[in-house]
């Protein structure tokens, strides 16, 4: 989840002057093997290839996925949520209480429960926290809000809480009762997702300029898609957003894709494709969620070649991206990435390999699954960026969904 405000701070991912200009151009370049261009976008995007590893063994994947559900379940909050604002540090980002910790335990939590449901088990221990996150969240995602107008981060809260919804009907159809009380939060959500739109289409989660009623926030490339990919699940099961509300998002969506699929931080980059965030290495953590949801909603141009240029960018770039990992200032990596991109961009990536045909799966399954077993912490769980006490379980949901995807059916 995204925690830091680029807009404001833009040239300091650009080099200042032409010389150094053309000097980080050329670098990038040369050391990521990419070739940049602005036109068109292609669908046959060259980019580097991994090397070959072992596959999992499917004994290897049941138990991290094991140690990760009984981390979860160690953690969970008496109340059925996860995270709080304790275990703070010297440097905190900006989150005004209380609006910004709800929202912010609001989106762990649904992320967690997504994660129980699909990736859990079917014990005891898991079902019961599961009826204990989705009480937290029927209860608590119709309250969230915006903390300030500045700090719009309730927009993680809608999107990820759809999704969790999503999963939690499918989980017990037969009450219908509760199907329904399900079906009415995510319409309600879906609402306030519309409400806190941008005037100018998709979504941010800041409003440092105008602070208004609608919210004149820079729409930013990721929480644009993650809230696309959440209203096309819950579209899925028969709760539909406006079509207006969607179409706007995937024209902004749109307008912040590079020709190669690499995708633009924010809106405000226009005009600025070059920077080095927006450049391939700077969007190793996003292109994969931006390519899904596009192709989500129809983007013809998405292929799985896209995809498999980017799934192999990821592996073969991984280190690369991973040197952002557990880094305390967001953006202070090399191409300005943060830590926080890190499970985030192979949650996604788990998402994109789902998309390809089976008999393609197996190489991508098997690096994504080497990847994540490798980062595991010794206590079961996943993290990537230190943030109060929400960054353990959200990066242990994130890389519970995504290794549950690499199992080989």
């Amino acid at each position: 989840m995204g925690t830091c405000d680029l807009d404001k701070r833009g040239s300091r991912f650009g080099a200042r002057g032409p010389l150094r200009r053309s000097a980080w151009f050329v670098a990038a370049g040369l050391l990521l093997g990419t070739r940049v261009c602005f036109g068109q976008a292609t669908s046959r995007p060259a980019g580097p290839k991994p090397h070959p590893v072992k596959p999992p063994a499917a004994a290897e994947i049941d138990r991290a996925l094991e140690r990760g559900a009984r981390f979860l379940l160690t953690v969970q909050n008496r109340d059925g949520s996860w995270g709080s604002a304790r275990r703070t540090k010297n440097l905190n980002i900006y989150a005004p209480v209380p609006g910004a910790h709800h929202a912010f335990r609001a989106a762990v939590t649904s992320l967690c429960v997504s994660a129980l449901i699909e990736s859990g088990g079917r014990s005891d221990p898991v079902g019961r926290a599961i009826d204990r996150g989705e009480a937290y969240l029927l209860k608590e995602l119709p309250k969230v809000r915006r903390a300030t107008p500045r700090a719009i981060y309730n927009v993680w809260a809608h999107a990820y809480g759809i999704q969790a919804l999503v999963r939690m009907a499918s989980r017990r159809p037969a009450e219908s009762q509760r199907r329904e009380q399900i079906r009415r939060t995510i319409a309600g959500q879906i609402d306030l997702l519309k409400r806190y739109a941008s005037i100018n289409g998709g979504w941010g989660y800041y409003d440092f300029g105008h602070r208004t009623q609608r919210p004149a926030s820079v729409s930013t490339s990721f929480v644009t898609a993650t809230v696309l990919l959440a209203l096309h699940e819950a579209a899925g099961i028969g709760v539909k957003a406006p079509k207006e509300l969607t179409d706007r998002a995937v024209q902004s969506l749109l307008l912040q894709r590079n020709p190669d699929f690499a995708y633009q931080y924010s809106a405000s980059f226009r005009f600025y494709p070059g920077r080095l965030i927006c450049r391939p290495a700077g969007s190793l953590g996003r292109s994969q969620a931006c390519n899904l949801a596009l192709r989500a909603w129809g983007d013809k141009r998405v292929t799985d070649d896209v995809l498999k240029t980017w799934l192999n960018r990821l592996y073969a770039r991984n280190g690369w991206l991973s040197r952002a990992r557990k880094m305390p200032v967001p953006h202070e990596s090399w191409f300005a990435v943060a830590g926080y991109f890190y499970y985030y961009g192979h949650y996604y990536a788990a998402g994109c390999l789902e998309q390809l045909p089976a008999s393609d799966r197996p190489h991508f399954q098997d690096h994504l699954g080497r990847i994540l077993l490798a980062r595991q912490e010794k206590d079961g769980s996943w993290w990537d960026y230190p943030m109060y006490d929400y960054h353990q379980p959200w990066g242990t949901a994130f890389a519970m969904m995504a290794l549950k995807r690499c199992e080989r059916k």
